[in-house]
């Protein structure tokens, strides 16, 4: 028969194969843990990533559509005073017609002389 000496390894052995089981299994369930984290904090960030990117658009579709009403307000002052440079130079035509015909001609033989 087997004395006590002779089965103590083998009964530490199985404690040592129970032992390194147990380990196994806490560091799985920490992976897995850790797995799902990872999962939890990629949601998070897509989520995070998805509303700044929203707010960056509406921030941007609004400094466009400012820069439109600007753009549309200088255009309009342009013409504006296109308008009025034109009435005051029929008005000045109307007021003085010999001098404008004078002016004009000037202007083109001057041109003339540069254009040759």
């Amino acid at each position: 028969m087997a004395s006590t000496t002779d089965m103590a390894p083998a009964a530490a052995r199985k404690g040592a194969r129970v032992s390194e089981k147990t380990r196994e299994q806490e560091l799985e369930a920490q992976v897995a843990q850790l797995q799902d984290d990872l999962k939890s904090i990629g949601e998070t960030l897509r989520k995070l990533t998805g509303e700044k990117a929203g707010e960056v658009r509406d921030i941007a579709e609004t400094e466009f559509r400012q820069l439109k009403r600007r753009g549309r307000h200088m255009v309009e002052e342009a013409q504006d005073q296109a308008g009025e440079y034109e009435q005051q130079l029929k008005d000045t035509i109307r007021e003085k017609p010999l001098t404008s015909v004078a002016t004009a001609l000037g202007v083109g033989f001057v041109l003339a002389l540069l254009t040759r």
